[in-house]
């Protein structure tokens, strides 16, 4: 369920969003209302089986699970959604703390753990750092044997290196920042463009990587968007 009514489509993909996978509900509903005031669009799961459908169907910047969940259990669900391919960034909320249950989760694919009674500035600032790392991360992996150097703004495919402007550099580096997600027109045009108003520049910019990168560079997805694909 979406704890944001009301909000239009493109301002839930401007923001960050967070996948909460907790069963209680009271928890729940408390840290829901602070990831909203941090600026997060929120969808929270009570259980292990609707967390994993969120997790497989949707794109999220990070996930927060918690351990004892029903139908599928916390760490049952990471596994899931990394043999699935799935490299949102998760943090196990758990009561369980013990050593040998931090080294269960981190072995189990999440990428931080934090035992309950939590810290609520501590839970925050470790998401804030979980989302940095995976933004970085996101935006300079190998896409098709490639990766975007943002800094030199080039595309370099072994000994090969490709020039982009700045802006056909701020196009790929957002989509491939969710290579999950299908983005409208309007959508790029704010997080890509934000100082255009009309979207036809989105699909001149595509045009253009898939001039210089090969038409397999962004997909079009039909009546929906666009997403990142492999350079040809």
């Amino acid at each position: 369920m979406s704890i944001d009514p009301g909000r239009g489509e493109a301002d839930s993909v401007l923001r960050p969003r967070v996948l909460l996978v907790e069963d209680e509900a009271e928890l729940a509903g408390m840290l829901a209302g602070l990831f909203r005031e941090e600026g997060y669009a929120v969808d929270v799961a009570p259980d292990g089986h609707t967390g994993l459908h969120y997790g497989l169907s949707r794109s999220y910047d990070v996930a927060v699970l918690d351990r004892g969940l029903p139908a599928v259990e916390g760490l049952d669900l990471l596994a899931r959604l990394r043999r699935s391919g799935v490299t949102t960034p998760v943090l196990v909320l758990s009561a369980l703390g013990n050593p040998a249950d931090r080294v269960a989760g981190l072995d189990a694919g999440a990428e931080d753990y934090l035992a309950k009674p939590f810290d609520i500035d501590e839970l925050l600032a470790r998401l804030r750092a979980l989302r940095r790392r995976h933004l970085d991360a996101a935006r300079t992996l190998p896409v098709g044997g490639a990766r975007l150097d943002l800094d030199a703004r080039e595309v370099v495919a072994g000994s090969s290196r490709t020039a982009l402007s700045q802006r056909e550099c701020d196009l790929l580096a957002t989509l491939a920042a969710r290579p999950r997600q299908v983005f409208g027109r309007e959508d790029l045009l704010a997080l890509a463009f934000p100082e255009a108003e009309n979207p036809v520049v989105v699909d001149t910019y595509v045009h253009y990587l898939r001039r210089k990168l090969g038409r397999g560079v962004v997909e079009t997805v039909r009546g929906r968007g666009y997403r990142i694909g492999a350079p040809g």
